[in-house]
């Protein structure tokens, strides 16, 4: 066994990885997110995400992609689904659409506001208040598998770190299955907030969420817009190569490598990647995890 897989394996439990995807707008993003989809079903993810755009206003495109990977591909999707601008009854109209086309694990997010990430978030009338009711509400539709997010630095709009890990333990007493991480940069975050919510008593997985930055510009502002923060050795990593693209990916590839081997290192072995729909960078990590190709690709 090669000294990368020696690693891979070093607690005695397979490296795991999940992917996460958006529904594309035009037929030439149409193009790019099946080509990585392609490019990455052969390493056997666990499962793949499909994002659900503020209000629903992404609903068909994220059903049209998740029913694709469904019919065409040997991947388990995981269909997001938010609280946003709908009744509970429009919410559970789409947990059975995703049922009957055969989707048995849903990401249940509150959602960002409709006017955007910044403005003050106002639960619909009629619908689901938090994602807490919005896990019971799914569970109580059927027999899925709950996917919720986490927070290591805090949801922006949480009065504190304790106050968003008791939200979080909500959504566990609701039923939720596991919890995918915000993006973070500094292990040691992640590590001391893994410490804070077993504490609490919340025992379900806790999946480190790896974004590999494709664009450190757009990375950093939509940082500042989630609460994650930026290190100042990552701004230096990236400093002067914002038209050097391919300098920029071979320093992105390193960057993220770096983050996921030390989090090996330290006995974690599930990750969720955020793909931004592009296949390279997270491919080439996935390789020095030492994961390899399994199985027929996907149809074309």
């Amino acid at each position: 066994m090669s000294p990368l897989n020696l690693r891979a394996s070093r607690q005695g439990t397979p490296i795991k990885v999940s992917f996460e995807f958006f529904p594309p707008k035009t037929p030439e993003m149409e193009t790019t997110l099946w080509a990585s989809v392609e490019r990455l079903a052969p390493l056997s993810p666990h499962f793949v995400s499909v994002t659900y755009g503020a209000g629903g206003s992404t609903r068909e495109r994220t059903h049209a992609t998740v029913s694709r990977i469904v019919k065409e591909t040997q991947l388990k999707p995981a269909a997001h689904l938010t609280c946003v601008a709908a009744t509970r009854d429009e919410v559970n109209g789409v947990v059975r659409s995703y049922w009957d086309a055969g989707v048995r694990h849903i990401v249940a997010l509150r959602g960002d506001p409709v006017g955007g990430i910044g403005t003050a978030y106002s639960p619909h009338p009629g619908g689901y208040e938090q994602t807490s009711d919005l896990v019971a509400g799914i569970k109580a539709i059927g027999d899925f598998e709950v996917s919720v997010s986490a927070y290591p630095e805090k949801h922006p709009e949480a009065a504190s770190l304790d106050a968003d890990i008791d939200a979080l333990k909500m959504k566990v007493d609701a039923g939720a299955d596991r919890a995918i991480t915000q993006f973070f940069f500094d292990n040691d975050l992640y590590f001391r907030y893994l410490d804070r919510v077993r504490a609490r008593g919340i025992n379900i997985p806790i999946i480190p969420g790896i974004v590999p930055v494709q664009n450190f510009k757009q990375t950093a502002n939509f940082a500042a817009k989630t609460g994650a923060s930026v290190p100042a050795w990552l701004a230096a990593r990236f400093e002067g190569l914002d038209n050097d693209v391919e300098t920029r990916k071979l320093v992105a590839a390193a960057v993220a490598a770096e983050q996921v081997l030390d989090l090996v290192d330290r006995g974690v072995n599930e990750f969720h990647f955020y793909t931004m729909n592009r296949a390279d960078l997270v491919y080439a990590i996935c390789h020095l995890l030492g994961l390899r190709e399994q199985g027929d690709k996907v149809a074309a």
